[in-house]
This record gives C-alpha cells, structure tokens and sequence, in this order.
C-alpha cells in the first residue's frame, strides 16, 4: 500500500475506533449513524438471504455467493435474482429483500420509501463499469460514435424518425438501424438516458428494451443492424458475438476498458456500482452479516474476474470502516452523478 494509503488507514482505523465509543444517531435521509454491528442477535439466525436489484451488478453477486455457499460453514441459502435496479429498490425498501444490487446510487424517492417503511441501509461501492456500446460483429461501417449521434439515435424526438444507419451520420450505409438498450427499472436505463441524453429516463421507447442484459446480447448477436448498450462484463464475456464502438466525447474515439476507466477517459459511461444492505438484517441475520463480511473480502478480485473494475484498496477498506461503525445512508444525496471518478469515489466515502 502506498504512503497516501497508510494514511487514510491509519486515520480511518482512527475513526473507527472513536466513532464506536462516542456515534450519536442521525436521523438524516443522506447520512444516518447507527449503534455498532458487531453483534448478531442469536434468536434471528435466518439462514436464508435475498439479493435482487441490478442485472449488471448481477454476475458480481451471483459468483460471490456461488463462492460462499461453496463452504459447508456458510449453510444459508443465498437467492440471488435481477429485475433491475429500479425494481430491486422497490422490493428493498418494502422490507421484502436483504441486499440490492445497484449500477446507480438510491433516489430521492427511493430514500424516501425506505425511511417511509423503517428501512436503514449500508452503501457500498464495490466496482465501476464502462457502459459499452455494442454492435453485431457483421457491422463493418461504425467503428466509433459521438455522444451528439448516440444523443440523436436515443433522445424522445428520435422515436420513429432517426430508424435508418445513414441518418445517424450520412456515410454510414442505407440500413435499418435495430435498437437494443436497457428497460426501464433498469439503474443502466437512468444512467445511460442522464449521460447521453441529458435528463434522467428520457429516451425513445421504440427499441427491445430489457433488464436482462443476456436478452440484448443475443438480440445484437443475431441482428446485423443492431446497435445496443449494457454493462461492460456482458461485452467481455461474450466477444465473439459483439463489436464495442469506441465513444468520441470530444477529445477523441475511446473503447471501454479498465485502462480507460482508471485514467479517466472513457467518459461519460464510466460509473460506480453498488450494493446496498438492509442495517436491521445484518443485525438479527447472522448469515446475511457474515455474507456483508465475505463479499467485501471478496469483491477486489471476483469484480475483476468478471470483467468490471475494482476499486482502488482504500475503498474496500472504508467499506470495512463502515460496515463495522454501522454507517448507514448514502453520500449521494438522491442523484446519481455523472463523470464521477475512482479517485471523487473514494473522497465521497472517505467524508462520509
């Protein structure tokens, strides 16, 4: 760990310990304290854990918990499903599901419903994404796009007008031009629409929609004027059936990958993604504290094996900080935010 490292840890193993003896609740929307977690209560054992939320988060999730039951010491039964994030925040704050995957922070509405029904709840950053777009490998004519085309192609006014290649940008040939993109409980969907669109689900709704990222993978696959867009774990695994374009945000065309998320130029798709942990749950379910536990533990090189980014050390770290302070609430205010990066993560988190 470099000198900057030692420090944060030194002054966040600092925190932590002050922050057990001397925490005074909050009852903030944005940043509320709670007691200390470190002990479980032994009439609640529930070995059973319910994830849902985001399909991009999803394979993260889905392998880590493959990897915790993989122990016979870890006997809880961990159902890991997707129906995006919008919709997993739903089942979240009605109290219905232990964790959330997220590929966006938690709305102001969302956070309101939670608070509604009593529900506190751990942020934790766990991975970024490079929102890719993608088209068949059959295409030999669009090898990289603009923001101000992908704006054109997607924005509300496009719907039934902008459905040729050639309409985009008038070298690209006479073709139907086959849209794929992400539905509408998607955290990808309000991502993408804020990012290219400039206001959050705004967008055509003449296209395959889905919060399932395997449907829009085979759909491009099979679709020689497909374009689409989805998490870049979904491009990785599936190459052979798919083209990345590179994306031109006005200081040139740029592929998705790690190396042009870490220096910060593959923007405005480049994006945190999260869990989010019911406080009450890690409390009386000792299976669903120990699983916190095991994923963050986990999360540095299952994110990688599976084609997302890690965070840098010091954001495990702080999550471990949090975790065992029992620092619930989110730094984000309600909004998601664009063109943030791993170093502004990590200053988020280390403030809160």
């Amino acid at each position: 760990m470099n000198a900057i490292a030692k420090k944060l840890a030194l002054a966040f193993g600092i925190l932590a310990f002050v922050s057990s003896c001397t925490a005074t609740p909050d009852s903030s929307t944005q940043t509320q304290q709670s007691p200390n977690v470190t002990q479980v209560s032994d009439s609640a054992k529930v070995r059973a854990i319910k994830i849902d939320g985001s399909s991009t988060v999803y394979p993260i999730t889905q392998a880590i918990a493959k990897e915790f039951q993989s122990d016979p010491k870890n006997n809880a039964q961990v159902q890991v499903n997707f129906s995006g994030t919008s919709g997993g925040f739903e089942k979240f704050c009605a109290g219905e599901t232990d964790i959330s995957n997220a590929s966006r922070p938690i709305l102001k509405e969302e956070m309101e419903a939670c608070n509604k029904n009593g529900v506190r709840y751990y942020e934790f950053p766990i991975a970024f994404d490079a929102l890719t777009v993608a088209v068949n490998p059959q295409n030999d004519w669009a090898k990289d796009i603009t923001r101000a085309e992908l704006k054109k192609i997607w924005e509300p006014a496009a719907e039934a007008k902008i459905t040729r290649w050639n309409q985009v940008r008038a070298s690209w040939p006479d073709r139907p031009l086959s849209l794929y993109g992400a539905g509408k409980k998607s955290g990808t969907f309000d991502y993408f629409t804020e990012a290219i669109v400039g206001k959050v689900r705004a967008s055509r709704n003449d296209y395959t929609a889905s919060e399932d990222d395997e449907v829009l993978v085979q759909g491009i696959s099979k679709d020689p004027n497909a374009l689409g867009y989805f998490g870049y774990a979904y491009y990785e695994e599936n190459q052979g059936k798919l083209k990345a374009i590179a994306v031109d945000n006005g200081k040139g065309p740029v592929l998705p990958s790690r190396e042009a998320v870490e220096k910060v130029q593959y923007q405005p798709l480049s994006r945190p993604l999260f869990i989010y942990a019911n406080f009450e749950s890690a409390q009386k379910k000792s299976a669903v504290k120990d699983f916190i536990n095991f994923y963050i533990k986990k999360a540095p090189t299952t994110v990688g094996s599976v084609g997302y980014v890690p965070l840098p050390t010091e954001g495990y770290y702080l999550n471990n900080v949090h975790f065992y302070n029992g620092k619930v609430g989110t730094v984000f205010e309600g909004e998601a935010e664009l063109n943030l990066t791993l170093g502004e993560l990590l200053r988020k988190q280390a403030k809160f």
